[in-house]
C-alpha cells in the first residue's frame, strides 16, 4: 500500500507525494515527489519509469513544506529519498534510483 498526498500550488500545478517500496531492496521504502501540471499526470510520470503499480487514495501523507521546495528547486520536478530520511539523507533526481537500484 503507497502512502501519500498531494497539494496544489498558487499556479495550479500539483505536488504529488508517495512512499512505495524501494525497487529491487525489501522491506525498504523511499519517498517520491512529482512536480507536475495535475495528479494523473504526476503518476503517469512515475508509471513511465517502471513503477507500474502506482495509485493515489486519499491524501494521507501530503507533501511538506520542505518537500515542496525541494522538488520545485530541482530540474526535472521528480526526486526521492528513504522514506525513513536521517540527517545525511538528501533528495536525489530519479535518475540515480535507476542506474543503481541497490545503492542509497
Amino acid at each position: 500500500m503507497a502512502g501519500g498526498g498531494w497539494v496544489r500550488l498558487p499556479d495550479g500545478s500539483v505536488v504529488v507525494a508517495l512512499s512505495l517500496p524501494r525497487p529491487g531492496a525489501a522491506g525498504q521504502r523511499i519517498r517520491f515527489l512529482v512536480h507536475s501540471a495535475n495528479r494523473a499526470r504526476a503518476l503517469t510520470r512515475l508509471r513511465n519509469l517502471g513503477l507500474r503499480a502506482v495509485y493515489l487514495r486519499g491524501n494521507t501523507e501530503p507533501p511538506t513544506p520542505d518537500e515542496i521546495s525541494a522538488v520545485l528547486h530541482h530540474p526535472d520536478g521528480l526526486v526521492w529519498r528513504s522514506a525513513t530520511p536521517c540527517e545525511t539523507d538528501f533528495w536525489r533526481p530519479v535518475a540515480a534510483l535507476l542506474r543503481s537500484p541497490a545503492a542509497g
